[in-house]
């Protein structure tokens, strides 16, 4: 009988936005401690989940940077689909909360999917969004609030 290959670290899964995963292509504020999250990430220390639109999210930031040019965008493309996100379809109950989120809080459709997907993970938001990070401080939390504890793991602080 084999034994399941375990997965090192705490296992915290963290939404993240589109406004955390630009940060993982260009050097901006704070895209030192995205970088952290993409390393733990990529070595199986956190797990990443995400709605199906930040692909077009994050391509459409880095198309507008002017800081990518037609190849470069393509190997972007690629870089970022190799990544093994949990993702989720905006469609079904998702949507639905999303919708109602969108309302209440009067926020975008888009912005209002990535807390409603942190709601039904019941995991945190992390987002440079400050409209997000004030309509929804229980859920989203600052790029800047992620510490490194130790080598293997990370924390949030408040």
């Amino acid at each position: 009988m084999e034994k399941k290959k375990e997965r090192k670290g705490n296992n915290e899964e963290l939404v993240v936005d589109s406004s955390v995963v630009v940060k993982w292509f260009l050097n901006e504020q704070d895209s030192d401690i995205a970088l952290v999250i993409r390393n733990e990430f990529a070595t199986n220390q956190l797990k990443l989940i995400v709605p199906t639109l930040i692909f077009y999210e994050v391509m459409n930031a880095l198309r507008f940077s002017r800081r990518f040019g037609e190849e470069d965008l393509a190997v972007a493309s690629r870089s970022l689909s190799r990544y093994q996100f949990e993702v989720w379809r905006p469609i079904g109950v998702l949507l639905e909360l999303s919708a109602k989120l969108s309302v209440k809080k009067n926020l975008s459709l888009y912005d209002a999917c990535y807390v409603a997907l942190a709601d039904r993970k019941r995991a945190k938001l992390i987002t440079e969004d400050r409209e997000i990070l004030e309509k929804f401080p229980d859920t989203g939390y600052p790029l800047s609030s992620f510490h490194k504890v130790n080598p293997a793991i990370g924390s949030f602080e408040n």
